[in-house]
């Protein structure tokens, strides 16, 4: 499709405004989180005030910035990403949340721990062991997921099982940055539960080996996630929006599904939204391909369906190519992608849309969309990041 074929696409329902969570979206579209690792000792630099305003500026109703960490010794990814502690650190969240209100506005902050995805020669605290929900490597999991595997997590270190008091730990934390956020001014939170990062380590099947409490059933492998949000609705206040990010999908495996049907995927869910979740991010690499067979909806559509809850779709908006499929090429803007995504978005299946890369890529994306400026589209490559900042 070129842009001739999508001039009678009617695109007005991605500009629609919604009220959600009790808050007031101007359009629907989000800028999704996207780790950049431009931080030092935590801190942002100052650039990213206007890095982020410059999204809100080009159209995005929701800016959900790049995963922060929580205040846990063995949280972090990297010494280089950005914390939701500390002094130094809040402040330059504060510049950060006063920019993207000044261009009207909202955004949420992403919280995570990282599990045994920690690149432990690389982030803080080197000599203490990773957590996770099992003694299991990286390089076990990446070597059972096959050809679409992420190179990048072949570690071999073993990471150690979480005792009681390590998840106590982890989930005041959890509670604390959402606190500390709703103190900043942040409209909301967004939990990161998926991907391979802790929750979800503990959600996975072949990463959770347990056999206490937190582990063996779904219901048991989802009680540290159903716990987080406990402790963030507790220390947040009844009003305070909750998002919550879930995958089938893990960094070491594109082809792995925490559930296997609707009934298996509404047990999860139910119970996160019951406590406390007011809207779902449902990850996907593509975002229009079915969840399960006999159905045309999505990820995002089958959790609207199940929980009652709004939710934000995910995955390749406005990319020929889907996360980890770029190789070193650049990524060229895909306009019958957003067609399907309008036609989706105007039946009701999900409420907001995600955009990452092509939003990292071109700051003024959903203006250009908006206004069918199709030849003004920038392609996405791998300096995208570095060029934003």
């Amino acid at each position: 499709m070129d842009a001739q074929d999508i001039a009678g696409i009617d695109l007005d329902a991605l500009f629609d405004p919604v009220t959600l969570a009790g808050l007031s979206f101007p359009n629907r579209i989000a800028m999704s989180p996207m780790t950049r690792e431009f931080a030092t000792d935590g801190v942002l630099p100052p650039e990213s005030a206007p890095y982020y305003a410059a999204r809100a500026r080009g159209g995005a109703g929701l800016i959900i910035t790049e995963a922060t960490t929580v205040d846990h010794m063995v949280a972090h990814y990297s010494t280089r990403e950005p914390y939701m502690f500390g002094a130094a650190a809040l402040e330059r969240w504060r510049d950060v949340v006063e920019a993207v209100h000044a261009e009207g506005s909202l955004i949420f902050p992403q919280i995570w721990h990282t599990g045994l995805s920690r690149r432990r020669r690389h982030t803080h605290n080197p000599d203490e062991p990773s957590i996770a929900a099992s003694a299991v490597s990286s390089a076990e999991l990446a070597l059972k997921a096959g050809d679409e595997a992420l190179p990048n997590r072949r570690s071999g270190t073993l990471p150690r099982p979480a005792t009681e008091e390590d998840l106590e730990a982890v989930i005041v934390a959890f509670g604390e940055a959402a606190a500390q956020a709703q103190a900043l001014g942040f409209d909301g939170i967004a939990i990161h539960g998926a991907h391979g990062y802790l929750i979800y380590q503990f959600l996975w099947d072949r990463s959770n080996r347990r056999d206490d409490r937190w582990g063996g059933s779904m219901a048991n492998r989802s009680r540290l996630a159903i716990e987080i949000v406990r402790e963030v609705r507790r220390r947040t206040g009844p009003d305070f929006p909750i998002m919550f990010r879930f995958s089938q999908w893990s960094g070491w495996d594109y082809q792995a599904r925490l559930a296997e049907t609707p009934r298996a995927l509404e047990d999860f869910l139910t119970p996160l939204a019951e406590a406390g979740v007011d809207i779902f991010d449902a990850s996907t690499r593509r975002f229009w391909q079915p969840a399960f067979e006999g159905s045309d909806l999505n990820l995002a559509g089958w959790a609207k369906k199940l929980t009652g809850r709004p939710v934000l779709t995910v995955g390749s908006v406005g990319l020929e190519a889907p996360l980890g499929d770029e190789g070193d090429a650049s990524v060229a803007p895909a306009l019958a992608n957003l067609a399907r995504l309008a036609q989706m978005l105007a039946r009701g299946e999900f409420d907001l849309v995600g955009v990452g890369r092509a939003l990292l890529a071109d700051p003024d994306w959903p203006a250009k969309v908006r206004a069918h400026r199709w030849g003004d589209l920038l392609p996405y490559d791998k300096e995208a990041a570095e060029r934003a900042l």
